[in-house]
């Protein structure tokens, strides 16, 4: 018995030095923002999104313009195909079926192209945003005493004392008067060498 008391005794001597170096978290101080609402109302993302939806609405007119005579020239090509009645068609009306398909795959690539040179346009928006808002955030919970902030949309509820969302808009503001809406040119993408 002398013995198991001596090993507890023992054992809690050798734990105590660690439990006591072990630092206590401190409480938490949360704020909330609503990034929905920076993201549509600051000065910089108004315009942004303003030449997105540029951006957007030329890719329709192109596509539209693409579209229209592609459609008057299927149907040509259909007509003449159905007036065959099986027949084979002749040379020409093969070279102008090859043209058209050849046309149709150069629409839907020019289209694609576009499509994602908006998408890297968004990101490339969202980029610059996100690295002027990381500052941003450690300032305002500075600036209010908090230590945690979290996306409004993220809680179940919370009190208006808590929300620095218009912290966070007119610091973003000051610091991004504007972006870039047009994202910088990929690299060239080397051809790998292939293998033997």
């Amino acid at each position: 018995m002398r013995k198991i008391l001596l090993s507890t005794a023992f054992a809690a001597l050798v734990a105590a030095p660690s439990v006591a170096s072990a630092q206590a978290i401190p409480s938490a101080v949360v704020a909330v923002v609503d990034l929905e609402k920076v993201s549509s109302q600051c000065n910089a993302c108004k315009t942004a999104q303003a030449a997105l939806q540029g951006q957007v609405n030329a890719l329709k007119s192109r596509e539209q313009a693409l579209t229209a005579p592609l459609k008057s020239e299927g149907q040509s090509i259909q007509t003449a195909i159905d007036a065959l009645k099986g027949n084979q068609p002749d040379a020409a009306l093969q070279n102008r079926v090859k043209a058209f398909q050849a046309k149709q795959q150069q629409g839907a690539q020019e289209l694609a192209r576009q499509q994602q040179q908006i998408q890297r346009n968004q990101a490339y928006i969202s980029q610059q945003i996100s690295t002027k808002l990381n500052p941003i955030y450690q300032q305002v919970m500075q600036r209010r005493g908090a230590n945690m902030l979290v996306e409004i949309g993220n809680t179940l509820a919370s009190g208006s004392a808590l929300d620095v969302t218009n912290d966070v808009l007119a610091a973003l503001n000051a610091a991004l008067p504007s972006v870039a809406t047009t994202a910088p040119a990929q690299p060239a993408q080397q051809q790998q060498p292939q293998g033997r």
